[in-house]
């Protein structure tokens, strides 16, 4: 795992206005890849190609980068990993290529020759985010792995065209003036994170996933991309187009996809381990790893000072299993006010899911222990593992079948009543023999209810369920255009399927991997998710979409898989996720710096309301912890405005 940095300007520059650009583009991301850099260089083209590595696969100076092809005409440097790249290495062989070394970017580069850009990404499995430099026809190519587990960024200005793995690296570049995306802050407030291909500046872009760039003038406005991999292809080639398979057939298949897929994923030349929450998804790609390991597996995960939040006992009884080198890691409130203060070093967007916090103290523990993790990410999104998908399916037909005038007045009483009142009756509710079962933030729940029951339609009830409650004094939205276009375009599909599509087309690329890459490659990690292998998600729509929720259960495909190796009371309980005690932590450790943050003169300046914003947190602090979400995406945008908007 590494990063990638670069530029190409028009006219060119000198020898040292090249090397001093570069550098401080790459230097900037050095802990995404503390063990090696390099740079090509042609200043008369005015083209810098920069890399950093974390060295995973072949460790000798034969896996150096920037690596060019075996004719020479392509500079390529690649950050990520090619999990099949033994099998395209043998097709290459067979076509005469003879290879130096073992790395995966040698096979690219090879690829590149005998099968051109887009064919060669169109055969690789994995993750990554590639630039490559043609000589010949003296174009730039940047290229983003199929679902963006993998990161680009790219930017034009001024005859700069500038890319990185992080925004931080364009904003190096001499000469780029980035304005704040005023649509973009507003869909971050709602949202948690940036929706793609937007950035928060309204002079550079993300990269699509499944897609490719070609510049070739970069004084012109940049081209758009190209796509090598459609998710919407996949999903219309299997459910959304009728195409399925047997319930049992496609069990099978799952099964021996996913060892196979495990397999690929555990080839390092470091140590390797995996991070376990005691949940579903991961506690079944740590029972992949043992089945398929020949070495011990190592796992780690976080142990919360409050019982609500903490889940490592489960991941703790999981562990002893399956037999695994088990760590728990303690975070307490205190630690989070000591490293609340760097996560925009970490997130040079604004991004305000709470989880970042533990998911960058985990992989900077683990990082004293291992170089590369396994991560369970991807399974909710893909096999409907998330209460909206049940509400989808279940709880909004029955919705339409109450009058509309009942409805409304219904919303209107529970997002009326008090969150006291609510969760004292629920309390009461899951204490008698009733089958109610016992759930956290049970307030929050009712009233997002109450809002649903109002909505007018499918549409507008899915916004409602991925949104918060908006950022006080930002202005409406509409929804990114991927999620738009996931219910406008997918002709007589289920709810349920429209859902996942969104999610997979938006929330997986935008929220659940901008989260998982920026806090493993500020530590120095490389996080790798089996479940979202390109194979995997196409199987995934192969499923009857009844077979998801059978039985009343999420992600039934992967609990069938996962009970062959851990038994079911180890498992079932409510879905927790991976939330962090925000409401304590707000009132106790992390409010002095929100205080500051919040002072008048310290949000000067800012889109956000700060009149607005100080209510929000004075109410917050009386009591109404409805309003946490809101206040830390106010504090997250506040806190990158201090850093990166000087």
């Amino acid at each position: 795992m590494c990063g990638i940095a670069g530029f190409w300007r028009a006219g060119g520059m000198t020898a040292d206005e090249a090397q001093e650009t570069l550098h401080a583009m790459t230097s900037c991301i050095a802990h995404r890849g503390p063990d090696d850099d390099g740079a090509f260089i042609d200043h008369e083209a005015g083209v810098g190609l920069g890399f950093r590595r974390l060295a995973i696969i072949d460790l000798t100076p034969l896996g150096h980068q920037p690596m060019q092809s075996p004719a020479g005409r392509y500079w390529l440097t690649f950050n990520g990993e090619i999990y099949n790249h033994h099998a395209l290495r043998r097709e290459l062989q067979a076509a005469g290529v003879q290879f130096r070394g073992r790395s995966d970017t040698e096979v690219l580069c090879a690829g590149l020759e005998v099968w051109g850009i887009r064919e060669t990404f169109a055969r690789a499995a994995g993750m990554f985010g590639v630039a490559i430099w043609d000589t010949q026809d003296r174009s730039l190519t940047l290229v983003r792995d199929r679902i963006g587990i993998k990161p680009v960024h790219v930017a034009q200005q001024n005859g700069l065209v500038a890319y990185g793995s992080e925004l931080k690296s364009i904003m190096a570049a001499p000469g780029f003036r980035g304005t704040m995306n005023e649509a973009a802050i507003a869909s971050y407030s709602a949202l948690l994170y940036v929706p793609g291909p937007a950035t928060v500046f309204n002079e550079a872009r993300k990269l699509p996933p499944g897609s490719l760039l070609t510049i070739r003038n970069p004084n012109a406005p940049l081209p758009e991309p190209e796509y090598y991999w459609s998710l919407r292809g996949v999903a219309q080639a299997g459910r959304l187009g009728g195409h399925v398979v047997p319930d049992a057939e496609a069990q099978d298949a799952l099964e021996s996809l996913l060892l196979r897929v495990t397999e690929e994923h555990l080839e390092s030349d470091v140590p390797l381990g995996a991070f376990l929450s005691g949940g579903i998804d991961s506690s079944l790609v740590v029972g992949l790893m043992t089945r398929v390991s020949r070495n011990p597996v190592r796992t780690f995960t976080i142990a919360f000072d409050s019982d609500e939040h903490d889940e490592s006992a489960h991941a703790e009884a999981v562990a002893r299993h399956l037999k695994t080198d088990h760590q728990t890691i303690p975070l307490r409130g205190t630690t989070a006010l000591d490293e609340v203060k760097g996560l925009v070093e970490s997130y040079d967007e604004p991004f305000a899911d709470s989880s970042q916090l533990p998911s960058l103290l985990v992989c900077r523990a683990a990082r004293r222990h291992v170089t590369v993790v396994l991560t369970g990410d991807g399974g909710d999104e893909l096999f409907a593992g998330y209460n909206r998908y049940r509400y989808g399916a279940q709880l909004f037909p029955r919705l339409d079948r109450v009058p509309s005038a009942l409805r409304a007045s219904g919303g209107a009483l529970l997002r009326g009543l008090p969150a006291g009142m609510l969760n004292a009756a629920y309390r009461a509710a899951s204490a008698l023999p009733l089958g109610v079962p016992r759930e956290r933030l049970v307030a929050d729940k009712l009233r997002k209810l109450g809002r649903l029951m109002s909505a007018v339609n499918d549409d507008a009830r899915y916004r409602l369920l991925v949104e918060t409650e908006r950022v006080a004094g930002v202005g409406d939205t509409s929804m990114p255009e991927a999620i738009a276009q996931a219910f406008s375009q997918s002709g007589n599909a289920t709810l349920l399927d429209r859902m996942l599509l969104a999610d997979q087309l938006s929330y997986l690329p935008d929220n659940q991997m901008t989260k998982v890459d920026r806090a493993s490659m500020a530590a120095s990690l490389e996080a790798r998710v089996p479940l979202l292998d390109h194979r995997v998600i196409e199987h995934s729509w192969r499923f009857p979409v009844a077979s998801l929720l059978a039985d009343g259960q999420s992600k039934a495909p992967l609990r069938r898989l996962l009970y062959t190796m851990v038994p079911r009371n180890l498992i079932e309980r409510p879905k927790t996720g991976f939330s962090v005690p925000l409401v304590a932590w707000l009132r106790g450790p992390l409010r002095p710096w929100a205080e500051e943050l919040f002072q008048p003169s310290a949000m000067e300046g800012s889109p956000l309301n700060g009149a607005a914003v100080r209510e929000t947190w004075t109410q917050f602090q009386r009591g109404h912890d409805g309003y946490a979400a809101s206040v830390w995406t106010s504090l997250m945008f506040e806190s990158w405005r201090a850093r990166w908007m000087p």
